[in-house]
């Protein structure tokens, strides 16, 4: 089936001519008055009513010091972001118990238990990677009712499987599969599925497991980049997204912009896209990449700070889908950023804490974006090579720390196995530690 035959199929190019957007869910806050910097307001974008189309990703809430100097989650400016969210129709709200070290449950429910608990929909995890034993499930599962002082949990979701073995192993074999299909009779799960990051065959495997088990919802790695070019061992998008509409199965969006990098392109393909919406940033083409699929419940964004929250509201109030010209432009991004030689980390923190104190995602993330931006040294023959090699290693030694540098990985493995993007971790920091040493030694190969 070619591009324009699928999106004719999904109703893609039929939303595009007319879209409905419904208001917030009955008993969320009034919306408020537009957010700085928005110039045109309307409802909430939804798909499905009762649930705002953008979606709250809490694994990447403000942090500030403590009085030992350590991180902590800012709360103050937490639940200045949930208030302003609440206030124009995001309400659905996804966290982990193993997100920002444990605390992002915390964090949230007492962000959201300021508000009405009807106002907003509650998304979170049974992540027992490390112990998935029935009974460590079910008090993982317990401790999240009890954080957010609930009785239900909206959306509940079997977090991360990799592969067939990865579920049988966690959750099918272990009994907790029982367990959580009578909590959803009960009405405790008002939505039971799962957040996958697989192989083809891993994915098909859990499609298979839906007569048995009613997937209520699946959460996916979705992006105009990850639509065709997954690569490695993850699923196309448009592979996955045509399973589950053909099922009728909602699709949770995360990755809408691939761990920021969908939010830094190049300077030409910027100037391509400011061309047709000179007043719009790049994110907002991803996010209009996905709220664009009709089957997509919502798209989860990490919206650190209120410019983020702000800039994601523009788009998605008076929501303004793809056509298909801008559908092609995007296709022909998306093989262009194919092309380069990134690492891909999505910066979620699955691999960390290195036990050598390796910063593995801020390694990648300079180098990813030196790539993209077009910093990196090529060699001698480049226009003002030498200022150029001495401004990349300053600005390698200040991302990055010397002591948490891609060299002083010995390749333990620890981290590969927690990769959800099945990066070959060691493999890619000694590429990176090869190449800054090229460069110290004036040798370049990118």
């Amino acid at each position: 089936m070619d591009r324009r035959d699928f999106l004719k199929k999904s109703g893609i190019l039929a939303a595009a001519a007319a879209v409905t957007a419904c208001a917030p869910n009955e008993g969320a806050p009034a919306a408020g008055s537009a957010p700085a910097g928005t110039d045109e307001k309307g409802p909430m974008l939804q798909n499905y009513p009762g649930v705002g189309v953008l979606g709250y990703g809490c694994m990447r809430w403000p942090m500030t010091k403590d009085g030992d100097g350590n991180d902590v989650i800012d709360q103050e400016k937490v639940n200045a972001l949930v208030d302003e969210a609440l206030a124009n129709g995001v309400n659905y709200f996804d966290t982990s118990p193993v997100y920002l070290r444990g605390d992002s449950e915390r964090a949230s429910a007492e962000a959201l238990n300021r508000h009405p608990r009807e106002s907003w929909l509650l998304a979170t995890k049974l992540s027992n990677f490390a112990n998935s034993t029935y009974e460590n499930s079910v008090k993982m599962y317990r401790r999240s009712l009890e954080i957010f002082k609930t009785d239900h949990i909206d959306y509940y979701l079997l977090h991360a499987i990799g592969s067939a073995e990865d579920f049988n192993r966690r959750f099918g074999d272990t009994g907790i599969m029982d367990f959580l299909l009578k909590e959803r009779e009960l009405g405790h799960i008002r939505n039971l599925g799962f957040s996958i990051h697989s192989h083809k065959e891993g994915f098909d495997s859990m499609m298979e497991l839906h007569p048995k088990y009613h997937w209520d919802f699946v959460q996916i790695q979705m992006n105009y980049l990850d639509w065709t070019h997954a690569g490695g061992r993850n699923t196309n998008a448009d592979h996955m997204y045509a399973e589950l509409a053909a099922r009728d199965i909602p699709v949770v969006i995360m990755e809408p912009l691939r761990g920021g990098g969908l939010a830094s392109l190049t300077k030409s393909q910027t100037a391509r896209l400011k061309a047709i919406e000179p007043d719009r940033s790049v994110a907002s083409w991803a996010f209009r990449f996905v709220g664009s699929f009709p089957k997509v419940l919502t798209a989860l964004s990490g919206m650190t700070y209120k410019e983020h929250l702000e800039d994601n509201l523009k788009t998605f109030c008076s929501f303004k889908p793809l056509n298909e010209d801008e559908f092609k432009l995007l296709e022909e991004i998306a093989e262009e950023q194919s092309r380069f030689p990134l690492v891909g980390c999505t910066g979620c923190q699955y691999c960390m804490p290195c036990p050598y104190g390796i910063n593995i995602p801020g390694v990648f993330r300079f180098y990813d974006s030196s790539v993209i931006d077009g910093t990196y040294v090529k060699g001698p023959e480049q226009e003002h090579y030498r200022k150029a090699r001495r401004r990349y290693l300053a600005e390698y030694d200040k991302a990055v720390e010397s002591v948490r540098q891609a060299d002083h990985c010995i390749s333990c493995g620890k981290c590969t196995k927690a990769c959800p993007q099945h990066i070959r971790i060691p493999a890619e920091l000694r590429r990176i530690d090869k190449y800054i040493e090229e460069i110290k030694q004036e040798k370049f190969e990118i």
